[in-house]
């Protein structure tokens, strides 16, 4: 058992951060990142003698951090359905709206903050599939057949998915630009 906890302990030091900052991407609020990042990290070490070896564990790592920010996003968006059906039928002083905050990502300079939360506004707005394959790609550097693997899909799927995603950015800026 102590050979597992140290080579676990290991792993999540050398992990740690490119999770946090996948499902940061994807998130784009810390608090929420933190706790998910939490739970991949779990489901790592409560599975972790189930790995196969199929992939490389860092794309097994991915796989759960991707899966775990989308299950949370699905879970928020049902919350979201859920409160606007009580605020149409419920008692409007119990229930609170929710909001998405602004998102400011760790790594960005000071004077893009604006243009970084219109960014990352536009991404959040793309189709699960598209976001996850930006964020892998433009944010966390994943190769194409990185990207096709922690997402179980093949390689052109994940050329189409990023062509798609910069389309709809392009378009979704352009229109934002437009309301100026």
């Amino acid at each position: 058992m102590q050979n597992k906890e140290t080579a676990f302990k290991n792993l999540f030091e050398q992990q740690k951060n490119r999770v946090y900052n996948t499902v940061l991407s994807l998130l784009q609020n810390a608090a929420d990142a933190e706790d998910v990042t939490q739970e991949v990290f779990v489901k790592v070490f409560e599975e972790l003698e189930q790995f196969r070896g199929d992939a490389q564990l860092q794309t097994w790592i991915y796989r759960i951090a991707v899966n775990k920010s989308l299950d949370f996003l699905r879970a928020q968006k049902a919350k979201k359905r859920s409160g606007i059906l009580v605020r149409l039928f419920g008692d409007e002083k119990t229930d609170k709206v929710l909001e998405i905050p602004d998102f400011i990502h760790p790594g960005v300079i000071l004077e893009r903050k604006e243009q970084s939360i219109i960014l990352f506004k536009a991404i959040d707005k793309l189709p699960e599939t598209q976001k996850s394959a930006l964020v892998l790609a433009k944010l966390e550097g994943l190769s194409y057949v990185e990207i096709a693997a922690v997402l179980k899909i093949t390689v052109p799927s994940v050329e189409s998915l990023l062509f798609r995603a910069r389309v709809n950015l392009k378009n979704f800026l352009v229109d934002f630009e437009k309301k100026l």
